[in-house]
């Protein structure tokens, strides 16, 4: 026997690198570009789980869901050309919500190399500014090393999505290699000086505010952020769609500062003397479009704490820049010495705790089905630990608005703003987390973009409550519209299927909800139902958003001239 023959070949040597760093689950839609990697995940499938999706974006948002829960890369593997680019979606995702993943796509043999071969795309331009890390491996002896050094990129300094290209001949080839180590997360821990100019600009301050936000957190992280937040009685807001670093239901919590943030705690914030970030970019969403501070310096005094040392004074010059990871700067934090003294600013925090609280009551609304109050009954009925995602649309705004989130974790929803997102992490929060209670709400537009893995539910047996928020359109871009172009609708209405036919067609659970009253006994018959369930809620299509109406906005914009 050929001694060659024997030897693993490229997708065994992949697959073992994978057991090496500890992958448990894998997300993908199948390619025969990759097949020697399938192969090898056939012999190892009591190690890894593969969970085979309906399409590539479905797979790498899962992939990058699976990132933001757990800190561990979000594993996905596509074909090359068309799959590829359907699973940009979830990189890009994952680059701007700071989630580690890894993408593992398919490639042409070097053989055909730059001769517009069948489904051929140089992912390293393709990919090139939507990773922290894209390569082609072309040696079957280094992909050991390929692998160990895109776990590190993926999980160091501020985490982000890694492409790896695997041509079909290096995968086939065979070869001898040397066995590596689990990869280490690599991180900056603040320096003493940095804790005592923070602990010093708090004793100086009158009306200081944190605000937490980006990647890199974790479960400990969370707790001992909030032992500093208590020790120092801060007031905290979260960033956009990060509400779940602090839980909500805490004294300290002040509100989401993001796109809809109320008038009252942008007032606030704009009064802080000391605003003290901790993990957020500052981004356009958290900033209001960079008005709600000044650039490139604040007026406020300002202390930045982000893990990417490439984010620190891109946009905003901080008085005190610290770059660390969010664990061990929280840990370091939280160890820190507490003031000597009750801090001068217990008012301003209880003040600012009960504006947050009066945003949160119900509030009314056009139509038989109030949103507000759906969301005010899953508020008191869904148990602490409920993991609520969501995609992109105005109809999120009433969950972020109305909802409490009780820790780390119990939010998924893009940064990026990327439609589809909803479905696909709920299926993966599911399969990470099978014990917790996983709420989805996603739009009419925004289910339709990867409503197909609700297939991918019922095929895992993975209980999640789909809520669809049908209004028969695209909510936000008509908001937009009216706003700009006023009484002039076009390209924004949808037809929609019957939603809850649909998820009986796939084999789950189905109903319509058109009156408030009626979405309760129609939530439990869901749970009960012991499958994958759809809710439509039916709303009128004048509550376009928590505070306002399609006609008050047209009428303003007629008035105004827009």
């Amino acid at each position: 026997m050929n001694q060659t023959s024997v030897l693993p070949h490229g997708g065994q040597i992949l697959v073992e690198a994978l057991k090496t760093h500890g992958v448990e689950l894998a997300f993908c839609v199948p390619g025969e570009s990759y097949l020697a990697v399938l192969d090898a995940l056939y012999d190892a499938r009591e190690q890894i789980r593969l969970v085979v999706c309906r399409q590539e974006g479905g797979a790498s948002f899962m992939a990058e869901a699976y990132g933001k829960l757990t800190g561990k890369p979000g594993i996905c593997f596509v074909t090359r050309g068309p799959g590829a680019t359907n699973a940009s979606i979830g990189v890009h995702t994952a680059f701007q919500d700071s989630s580690p993943m890894i993408l593992f796509v398919g490639q042409i043999g070097g053989d055909v190399v730059e001769r517009e071969a069948f489904q051929e795309v140089d992912y390293r331009r393709m990919f090139g500014q939507l990773t922290k890390w894209v390569a082609q491996i072309d040696r079957v002896e280094r992909i050991p090393e390929y692998l160990s050094h895109a776990f590190h990129v993926a999980v160091s300094g501020r985490p982000g999505p890694v492409v790896l290209a695997l041509p079909e001949d290096v995968l086939a080839a065979r070869a001898e290699v040397a066995p590596t180590r689990p990869y280490v997360r690599l991180k900056a821990h603040p320096g003493q000086r940095d804790l005592s100019d923070l602990t010093t600009r708090l004793r100086q301050a009158r009306h200081p505010l944190v605000i937490l936000g980006g990647g890199d957190w974790n479960a400990q992280a969370c707790d001992d952020i909030r032992r500093f937040i208590e020790a120092w009685n801060l007031p905290t807001a979260c960033s956009f769609r990060r509400q779940d670093l602090l839980d909500n239901r805490h004294a300290n919590y002040i509100g989401e500062i993001g796109i809809a943030t109320g008038a009252e705690l942008k007032k606030r914030v704009r009064e802080s003397d000391l605003v003290v970030a901790i993990g957020p970019r500052l981004g356009e969403m958290t900033s209001s479009g960079y008005t709600l501070f000044d650039v490139p310096r604040l007026r406020q005094s300002f202390v930045h704490v982000h893990p990417g040392v490439e984010e620190v004074g891109r946009v905003y010059q901080a008085d005190l820049m610290i770059n660390a990871g969010m664990a061990e700067f929280a840990a370091a934090a939280a160890a820190a010495a507490p003031p000597s003294a009750q801090p001068t600013w217990g008012q301003w925090t209880s003040v600012l705790h009960a504006e947050y609280l009066a945003t949160i009551a119900a509030v009314k609304s056009p139509g038989p089905l109030n949103m507000s109050e759906v969301v005010t009954w899953l508020r008191g009925r869904l148990p602490a630990g409920s993991i609520i995602t969501n995609g992109a649309g105005n109809f999120s705004g009433w969950v972020q608005r109305f909802y409490q989130y009780t820790g780390f974790r119990t939010q998924l929803g893009p940064t990026n703003g990327a439609m589809g997102y909803g479905v696909p992490a709920a299926v993966a929060a599911k399969l990470v987390h099978p014990d917790r209670v996983v709420v989805c709400f996603s739009g009419d537009g925004d289910f339709m973009m990867t409503g197909q893995e609700l297939a991918t539910a019922v095929q895992y047996r993975v209980q999640v409550l789909f809520v669809v928020v049908n209004n028969g359109m695209y909510g936000t871009i008509r908001m937009h519209q009216e706003r700009d172009f006023p009484a002039r609708v076009y390209g924004t209405a949808l037809q929609n299927p019957d939603f809850s036919l649909l998820a009986r067609a796939y084999g789950a659970f189905g109903e319509v909800v058109e009156r408030t009253d009626d979405f309760a006994p129609a939530f439990e018959r869901a749970i009960e139902s012991g499958k994958p369930a759809v809710l439509e809620l039916r709303i009128d299509p004048e509550a376009i958003t928590t505070r306002t109406t399609l006609s008050s906005i047209r009428a303003q914009a007629l008035r105004t001239g827009g």
